[in-house]
């Protein structure tokens, strides 16, 4: 069975402010942290043992998380004390797990909605060295490109380029041989994707591509955050860390979770989710925005596009755009 490794120890500086006071994973999208989405998805694989590979404000996450009992998986916690990179982290955190297993890397920055336990079943069954969920998207110029043979090898890691030859790029989300992590020298600063990869395909690695077209978002900006959580309450993206259990009141256009309070004439709707403990007041209207637990919008205030943080207040009739609101602050979201 496979076992996890989860990168979640970036600083999130496209994320500022968000990120300012939480690390990225832990910010909610669609009532609940990143990281939970993704372990949920780990889950469901059949993956039940993950390393959280931590750096920036570790300590945030083994409070909410704990050891992974209460989601039926075992958490485990590898903490860089400076940053190395996807491979160093990478290689860190595999000390906490057993030799003999495919390890499934999951990337902090992504929303994705794949077939994860094909792409481990089609890793095992080419007995390859890595194998790569690839995506394609409409224009490849922003990102690196990564072809691939009629056999499914990936054949070059290629970086930024205007003509890209292919539409598929690296996805983010890799199933490892075990022997492959042990090959990266410790405790060094590495890169999988500028050294680790390219360096396999240059001698000959096994390197497959697993191309699948789901839903897919790299949640790395605000607003690409915003865009996920609405994305996951609209349906478009897929989370099984959405149960019953947890939501008190759902519709493609909103998303409440049990805890939360609702004035019955408070309007939600453009994917807004609103999080356990927040309160929503009479009157008050919430379009395409992130209500994070606690929060407290007053009775006819407007809320649209926006984050509001864990236990800010906004005032009765204020009105609130493209935002980020914590209890001291109101800053704009960056087109």
């Amino acid at each position: 069975m496979a076992v996890g490794i989860l990168l979640v120890g970036g600083f999130g500086t496209r994320l500022m402010p968000l990120t300012k006071n939480t690390p990225k994973p832990m910010l909610t999208v669609a009532g609940l942290p990143v990281t939970e989405h993704q372990l949920a998805m780990a889950k469901k694989a059949g993956i039940t043992t993950v390393v959280l590979a931590t750096s920036y404000l570790s300590e945030v996450f083994i409070p909410y998380f704990g050891d992974g009992s209460k989601w039926g998986m075992k958490l485990l916690y590898a903490v860089e004390k400076e940053p190395l990179g996807t491979g160093g982290a990478i290689r860190n955190a595999a000390k906490l797990l057993p030799a003999d297993e495919s390890v499934v890397v999951f990337n902090g920055d992504v929303l994705s909605s794949h077939n994860l336990a094909l792409q481990i079943q089609e890793h095992e069954a080419n007995d390859a060295d890595v194998t790569l969920h690839l995506t394609a998207v409409d224009d490849a110029r922003a990102y690196g490109c990564v072809p691939t043979d009629s056999q499914g090898r990936v054949t070059a890691f290629l970086e930024k380029m205007e003509n890209p030859v292919t539409n598929t790029i690296n996805a983010g989300c890799y199933v490892f041989n075990s022997s492959v992590i042990e090959s990266i020298e410790p405790d060094q600063v590495v890169s999988v994707e500028r050294e680790v990869f390219p360096n396999l395909v240059a001698s000959h690695g096994k390197v497959f591509g697993f191309i699948d077209d789901s839903y897919w978002l790299d949640i790395g900006t605000p607003q690409a955050l915003l865009k996920g959580s609405r994305d996951l309450v609209s349906g478009l993206a897929d989370s099984s860390a959405l149960t019953s259990g947890i939501i008190e009141s759902a519709s493609k256009d909103f998303l409440i979770m049990k805890g939360a309070t609702v004035d019955e004439s408070a309007h939600l709707d453009g994917g807004s989710c609103i999080s356990a403990g927040a309160v929503i007041g009479a009157g008050a209207q919430v379009s395409g925005s992130i209500i994070e637990a606690g929060a407290h919008i007053g009775a006819g205030a407007t809320i649209s596009n926006s984050f509001i943080a864990s236990g800010a207040v906004v005032a009765d009739s204020v009105k609130i755009s493209a935002s980020f609101v914590t209890n001291t602050e109101i800053i704009q979201i960056p087109a």
